[in-house]
């Protein structure tokens, strides 16, 4: 698995990745191994107003009660996954759209009373991911998960699992060479506004602890730190510009890094 990248595309950006899913299967005919995961939150409040039912976000994460995490199945594990692989085969990739509960790749907890089905990951089983790795198919995970540990008799199979968190997760088990958020904004900025363009894991959480990164990209800074316990290179940068993806692997530039440099904070 050296090698692997990992591609978090954002909710936000869904409606704006024309090129991403061109960068997708250009990097793929390179050669280059990828992992894609996707949110889809964005269209989720979407249906879930069409149905007269309201959205409750917490630091980026959905309260997600029975009705909610029906609707959070069917869009994300059907209707927006099926669309990135369609767009990406479409091309001339090689997809294979799955969620965290093909395989039991992604077996989790619910969070806690408050989020309601909302869950988090407790542990990642890579085989099906390894799979198809190995016979160069691009997987799409939708983060849709198995309600696996300490699950109530009462408590539905499946959690509603933050995308962003799942691909921090993803990328430890894996030792992802690079894990890459694609977003609606250009990174991570301080107080007054101004991108930082590289932080290590302690300014990251003193960032969280300020409350100068709040809302979605607590998450993001997460799985970030996550994913660079694996000695990932983590990035978060701005989706919406034209071949942001192809540019990233190319030079990597903008944008926020978080990395733990020289094996220390």
């Amino acid at each position: 698995m050296d090698k692997v990248i990992v591609v978090k595309l954002g909710g936000a950006t869904l409606g704006s990745h024309d090129t991403t899913i061109e960068d997708i299967v250009e990097l793929h005919k390179q050669g280059r191994t990828l992992i894609i995961v996707h949110g889809g939150a964005k269209v989720v409040t979407e249906w879930l107003s069409r149905q007269g039912i309201s959205s409750r976000i917490i630091d980026g994460e959905r309260v997600t009660d029975q009705a909610r995490l029906e609707m959070v199945t069917a869009v994300l594990g059907g209707l927006v996954n099926k669309e990135i692989v369609a767009l990406i085969n479409n091309l001339g990739g090689r997809a294979v759209g799955i969620s965290g509960v093909d395989g039991g790749l992604i077996q989790g907890k619910i969070k806690n009373q408050e989020m309601g089905y909302m869950g988090t990951v407790v542990k990642v089983d890579s085989t099906l991911l390894e799979a198809l790795l190995q016979s160069d198919y691009i997987p799409v995970v939708a983060p849709v998960s198995l309600n696996s540990f300490n699950r109530p008799d009462e408590a539905p199979p499946i959690l509603n699992i933050n995308g962003d968190p799942v691909a921090g997760e993803i990328a430890a088990a894996i030792g992802a060479e690079r894990l890459i958020f694609l977003t609606d904004v250009v990174g991570i900025c301080d107080q007054s506004g101004k991108l930082l363009s590289h932080l290590s894991p302690i300014e990251a959480e003193a960032l969280m602890a300020s409350g100068v990164a709040s809302g979605g990209m607590i998450p993001k800074i997460r799985a970030c730190l996550r994913a660079i316990s694996a000695n990932s290179i983590t990035r978060i940068i701005d989706g919406t510009q034209p071949h942001t993806l192809l540019r990233e692997i190319e030079e990597s530039t903008g944008g926020t890094t978080i990395q733990r440099l020289s094996g220390v904070d």
